[in-house]
């Protein structure tokens, strides 16, 4: 709970007038590489600041097609991309510093509840996308087989998959939306377990073999 409870009290500090560039830069500080988000569509008829019609991810994808080349920790790249565009969202890059497991809000809830439980397991931060889906932060291990997982394409559906319907393991060419990012219907990507309240700089990260074990024991209880 205070984790919850500190977490909550950075995102109101991160909202403010630039927050979204003092998030990023937080971000950066960790050796995250970071790059715009879209974001919801305020004023206009569309749910999704992208030039895309209806698309199926408003404001948790990147703004450029060139993200991957563009993910930076460099400070200065970042108060200029934010200067310019103050409202976009965060992205985080997978696969580089970090791999990101990520299952339905349900499963998490549960698989956390477990990890916490399980003698000589610490889990590393937490995130939830408008508690619709949970984000586990784990070390970066890509699959021998990256065809087995899914990158954060649009149009991905994990959920045909028998074994773990809706995992996505984000690994390399993929990325996540950062907490304080906002989602349409004023939702929000908030910390369950804080990158920055986890008492290390950067934040330990667990192993990605032993979450997913965990996790798969969810899907099959």
């Amino acid at each position: 709970m205070a984790d919850v409870l500190s977490g909550r009290r950075k995102r109101r500090k991160r909202q403010e007038p630039g927050g979204m560039l003092a998030s990023a830069q937080e971000y950066a500080a960790l050796g995250w590489p970071v790059c715009r988000g879209a974001s919801p569509d305020r004023v206009g008829p569309r749910s999704c600041t992208c030039d895309r019609m209806g698309c199926p991810d408003p404001g948790v994808h990147p703004m450029s097609a060139a993200w991957a080349t563009e993910a930076t920790t460099d400070a200065a790249v970042l108060e200029r991309w934010w200067k310019i565009e103050p409202d976009a969202n965060i992205i985080l890059a997978t696969g580089r510093v970090f791999d990101v497991l990520d299952v339905p809000a349900d499963t998490g809830t549960l698989a956390l509840a477990r990890m916490d439980a399980h003698h000589g397991f610490a889990p590393g931060p937490v995130a939830s996308v408008g508690g619709l889906r949970t984000l586990f932060f784990v070390a970066t291990r890509s699959p021998v087989d990256e065809d087995e997982w899914w990158s954060c394409s649009l149009d991905c559906v994990p959920e045909t998959v028998d074994d773990s319907p809706g995992l996505r393991w984000h690994c390399r060419d993929s990325y996540v939306p950062a907490p304080g990012s906002v989602l349409p219907g004023n939702g929000e990507v908030t910390w369950i377990r804080s990158a920055f309240v986890l008492g290390a700089t950067p934040p330990v990260l667990p192993d990605p073999i032993a979450a997913l074990s965990l996790l798969a024991d969810v899907y099959e209880a």
